[in-house]
Formats: structure tokens, sequence, C-alpha cells
């Protein structure tokens, strides 16, 4: 899947030089938690947080009344520079950089011009959207010996019952770097079957542990 596949392409973007009152305003009408600061060419040149804002407004306890502090630019306490994504790069590579670097959004350019925004919350959807959780589905668990050609194999299996496979997803096997767990999502609330199919072509099932306990 692609970032532009999941961007948002209409993004609230600030001036450097428009004032940190003017962002909370922002954030608060349009129920948004970032920022992006873009220059007269449309490239992005900062980021701001609904945290920066709140960390450089006055506190509801001070007695001045003229909150000086709001009519700052956003240009002191942006962040800069900023790491951006391209609309082709992979989600499944961007979700990495969320992770590694502990981002909340990052802001998608194209030829270093601002065309979108993704936020976490757009990952953990996608991810949702992945991994068929989304659907109404079971889901098996298979250990498999770690060789080319293994997933074909077993999702023939799963080909006898004729059910939809609504995601397959591969994971280490911690205990032994010889094998491969096949998670794989079936569009049937009875996956039992299909689990006897797999134990008779002699394939481990590792969930359901027991016949009858759906996922």
């Amino acid at each position: 899947m692609l970032v532009e596949e999941i961007m948002k392409e209409r993004v609230i973007t600030l001036s450097p030089v428009d004032t940190i009152e003017t962002a909370l305003k922002l954030l608060q009408e349009h129920h948004i938690r970032h920022i992006p600061i873009i220059n007269d060419s449309n490239q992005v040149i900062g980021i701001v947080s609904d945290r920066d804002v709140r960390d450089a407004s006055p506190s509801v306890f001070e007695k001045d009344t003229e909150r000086k502090e709001l009519k700052n630019p956003i240009k002191s306490i942006m962040t800069t520079p900023v790491t951006t994504v391209h609309p082709l790069d992979f989600v499944e590579e961007v979700a990495s950089i969320f992770y590694e670097q502990e981002f909340a959004c990052v802001p998608v350019t194209r030829d270093e011009k601002l065309v979108g925004i993704i936020t976490e919350k757009d990952m953990l959807y996608t991810l949702i959207q992945l991994t068929g959780t989304h659907v109404q589905s079971s889901q098996i668990e298979v250990k498999v010996i770690n060789r080319p050609g293994i997933l074909p194999q077993v999702t023939q299996v799963f080909g006898k019952r004729k059910v939809n496979i609504s995601s397959v997803l591969i994971y280490p096997y911690k205990p032994d770097p010889k094998y491969k767990v096949i998670v794989v999502r079936i569009q049937t609330m009875n996956p039992i079957p299909t689990i006897e199919d797999l134990k008779s072509e002699g394939y481990e099932v590792l969930w359901p542990k027991m016949p009858g306990i759906l996922s």
C-alpha cells in the first residue's frame, strides 16, 4: 500500500510569520494536533504540534490579560528540519519512521512541495486494514519451515474449502529461526474444517490451539 492511498490531501498550514494565537485557533477549530509551516513556495520548513502551542501559551492563572506570548510568530516554536515522505513510499516502510523517530504525523511532499499529511491514526487504521481485522473473520496461525515456496503450499490447503482470505502475514518463530509463523485470516466463523485440512497435510497449527476456540 502506498502513502498516497492513505494520506489526507487537505492540509491546514501556516506561514512562519503567523502568530501562535492563530495556530491555537486552528488546532481547536479543526480538531487537529499538528500544523505544517510552509514558505511562499509551498515547501515545508517546520511543524508545530498542539503540545508546542500549549507550552508556549501563558498559564490560565496569569493575570496578564494581553497574553503577549500568543502574539509571537509561529517560527519561534516550530520544529525544524522536518522529516517528510513521498506519496509513492510504501506505508509499511513509513511505519518504521513513526516507530523509530516517535513521530505522531509526517508531511507528504512531491518535488519538495507539500501535497498531504499522514498521522499515527491513519497508520493505525491502515494496519487494521492490512491485518483484515476490520471484517468478520477467523485467524489461523500455522508454524512452517522457513524455506522458499512454503507460502503457496500452505495457501493451497486453504483453497480446498473455497473460503475468502482477508489477509496473510508472516512472523518469525522466535523459539527457532528455522521456522516461520504464517497468520491467515479467513472469512468464516467456522475454521475447524480448514484446521483439520492443515493438520492432515502435516502442518502444525499454533492457533486456535483447540478446535472450536475462535479468534
